[in-house]
C-alpha cells in the first residue's frame, strides 16, 4: 500500500474532532487533526459546562469551563498519539495512488497536500447573523456573538440578547453576572431552549425577557470605524409597535449554519439546511468520508452528542481502514 501522511485525517478540532482523534489513535491508527484556529471549537465559548455527564463542581463549587474541557480533550488525544496541525484546508479531493489505493488529498493554506485513507469532517458550524442595519457596522464595537469573549467589556451596561435557544439562555445567564440590566428578546412566544435552561432564565431577576419581539436595527454614535452601539430599534410583532431603546451592547444568538462546503466538494449528501447526512455509523454515502458533530444532520446539538458521534465516526473509520488494508477482523 502506498505511503500516506496518515491513516485518518480529521478536519476540525471541536469536541467531535478531538474525541474522534482519541478513539482513532487508540485503535492504532495514524491520526492527523487539522484545525485552522484553536482546539475546542464552539465549546471554547462555554462559560460553565454543567451538563456534561460526570463533570461535577469541584471542591470550590466551580464547574469546568469549555476552554478547560477542550484542553483536556486535546491533551488526552495527543497522549494517545494523535498529531495536530494548525492550518486551514482549502480543498479536498479523492485520489487513487499508483498502487491503486483509494485515498483523499487535502490541500492546505501553506501549499502542502496531505493524503489519508479516510476523512472525518468535524468542521462544525458558524453563527447566523440577523442581517439588520448596524449589525456589521458595529461588530466588535458593541455587537458580539460570544458573551464569554466580549461580555466583560460591558460590565454594568444595558445589554440586549437576541435569541431563544440553549445558547441564548446560557449566555444571558452569564451576562447577568456582569450587569443587572439584561434584556432578552425573542421573536416567538416562548423559548425553544431546554426546559431547565428556559425556566432558569425566566426566573433570573437580572434578565428581562420580551417575547414576540424582534430587533430591526442597531444604532450607534460616531462612525462604524470609531463609534459604538448606543441604541436599538425594536418591534413588538403581535402589535406592530416600533420603539427605540438605549443599549450598551447587543449579543446575537440566532442559530448556526454548517461548515460543509469543503466536504461538499466530494459530493456528499446534505439536508435542506446544508448539514451532512450520514447513517448511524456516521458514514456518508461516499466511502471513506465520515462526519460528526455540529456539521452533521441531527436534532440535538450538544457537546455530549458531538463527542459521542466523534467516537462512533472514529470506530467506523477504523473498520473501513482495516478493510482497505486487508486487516479486517472476520
Amino acid at each position: 500500500m502506498a505511503e500516506l501522511d496518515a491513516d485518518l485525517l480529521i478536519i476540525g478540532a471541536g469536541p467531535a474532532g478531538l474525541t474522534a482523534a482519541q478513539y482513532g489513535a487508540r485503535a492504532n491508527l495514524s491520526v492527523l487533526v487539522l484545525e485552522q484556529l484553536a482546539p475546542g471549537g464552539q465549546a471554547l465559548l462555554i462559560d460553565r459546562l454543567e451538563n456534561y455527564p460526570g463533570h461535577l463542581p469541584g471542591a470550590d463549587g466551580e464547574v469546568k469551563s469549555g476552554f478547560d474541557f477542550s484542553q483536556d480533550l486535546y491533551r488526552q488525544a495527543e497522549s494517545f498519539g494523535a498529531r495536530f496541525m494548525t492550518e486551514p484546508v482549502l480543498s479536498l479531493a479523492a485520489e487513487t495512488t499508483p498502487d491503486n489505493t483509494r485515498c483523499f488529498a487535502a490541500s492546505l493554506g501553506n501549499g502542502r497536500v496531505l493524503r489519508a485513507l479516510a476523512v472525518i469532517a468535524a468542521t462544525g458550524s458558524k453563527y447566523r447573523t440577523l442581517d439588520i442595519p448596524g449589525e456589521a457596522e458595529f461588530y466588535g464595537r458593541g455587537v458580539s456573538y460570544c458573551a464569554t469573549c466580549d461580555g466583560p467589556f460591558f460590565k454594568g451596561k444595558r445589554i440586549f440578547v437576541v435569541g431563544g435557544g440553549d445558547t441564548a439562555c446560557d449566555e444571558a445567564q452569564y451576562l447577568s453576572n456582569l450587569t443587572g440590566a439584561v434584556v432578552m428578546i425573542h421573536r416567538k412566544d416562548r423559548f425553544r431552549a431546554q426546559k431547565a435552561l428556559a425556566e432558569r432564565t425566566l426566573k433570573n431577576p437580572r434578565v428581562e425577557v420580551r417575547f414576540n419581539t424582534r430587533m430591526l436595527e442597531i444604532r450607534g454614535t460616531g462612525s462604524a470605524g470609531g463609534g459604538h452601539v448606543s441604541s436599538v430599534l425594536l418591534e413588538r410583532i403581535d402589535r406592530g409597535e416600533r420603539y427605540e431603546e438605549s443599549a450598551g451592547a447587543v449579543f446575537i444568538f440566532a442559530g448556526t449554519f454548517p461548515q460543509s462546503s469543503l466536504i461538499n466538494q466530494l459530493g456528499v449528501k446534505t439536508d435542506e439546511n446544508g448539514y451532512i447526512i450520514t447513517d448511524q455509523s456516521m458514514a456518508s454515502p461516499v466511502p471513506g468520508i465520515f462526519a460528526a458533530g455540529d456539521v452533521r444532520s441531527g436534532a440535538f446539538r450538544q457537546v455530549v452528542v458531538a463527542a459521542g458521534e466523534g467516537a462512533v465516526a472514529a470506530h467506523s473509520a477504523a473498520l473501513y481502514i482495516d478493510a482497505l488494508k486487508g486487516e479486517a477482523y472476520t
